[in-house]
């Protein structure tokens, strides 16, 4: 059964790149891939290229370092005429290894914002990625303990989410998400009739730039640094109660 009361009744955190670093080493890991592809062709649009078989493999890898690797391997076979030497293929395959590796290191004031607002809402971890590493990046994260439920989940849409609100028990206009993707961790939310806090991060993946919010942008708030979440939340907090009808109907 759904609660009904007003305010914000929940509060959802991204994991990659809003609680810890992430998109910084897939960047090194493409940059080596260019610098293997480059031995054998001289084009200036290795990377743009790269994301082509990216984007097109997600409906077949999902996203994560394995897809990643996956479509490197693809696009060098392509891109190369077949021409790339099984050591080279090798050495692609030891940059997935080594992503997957990676210690976890928290973004500044990560573990201070969570644990408060942890004090005042319920909190739950919503990724999408790789089932294993990213169940292991939240275990060596030391963050764990803050969190009602972790949730990883192989896309961040509405659907996703709605889906996800209905077990949680609460309208979207409950629900608040915090993280660095507009496209999954923000719009689907507004479209719902949620919250949303965006804290951008230095380097975004290209997929996760291509978003456009066309529902709710006075229900987000933009934020420099995840240190900057607890009073913006009490204000969002304070507002989400004035934009309740005297009925309890949602005022969109």
């Amino acid at each position: 059964m759904k609660s009904t009361h007003g305010g914000i009744a929940l509060v959802g955190f991204d994991a990659d790149d809003t609680l810890w670093r992430s998109q910084d080493y897939f960047d090194e890991a493409q940059q080596r891939f260019e610098s293997i592809v480059a031995a054998y062709v001289d084009l200036a649009d290795v990377g743009q290229r790269l994301y082509q078989y990216e984007s097109r493999n997600i409906a077949f890898f999902g996203y994560g370092v394995k897809g990643m690797a996956l479509s490197m391997i693809e696009a060098a076979i392509d891109i190369t005429g077949a021409r790339i030497h099984a050591a080279d293929i090798g050495r692609i395959i030891h940059l997935a290894k080594e992503l997957l590796q990676h210690p976890v290191e928290l973004l500044p004031g990560v573990r201070d914002a969570v644990a408060a607002v942890a004090t005042q809402h319920p909190v739950v971890l919503i990724t999408k990625g790789d089932l294993f590493h990213q169940e292991a990046k939240v275990r060596d994260s030391g963050l764990s303990d803050l969190f009602r439920r972790i949730e990883v989940v192989s896309e961040k849409d509405p659907a996703t989410y709605a889906r996800l609100l209905a077990e949680f028990g609460i309208d979207a206009a409950q629900f608040l998400m915090v993280g660095n993707s507009l496209r999954s961790d923000i719009a689907p939310v507004l479209e719902l009739g949620g919250w949303g806090v965006h804290v951008p991060y230095h380097t975004t993946w290209a997929h996760e730039a291509e978003a456009t919010l066309t529902h709710g942008q006075g229900r987000m708030r933009t934020l420099a640094s995840l240190s900057d979440l607890p009073p913006t939340l009490h204000e969002l907090e304070i507002q989400s109660r004035l934009q309740l009808a005297p009925q309890g109907e949602w005022i969109a």
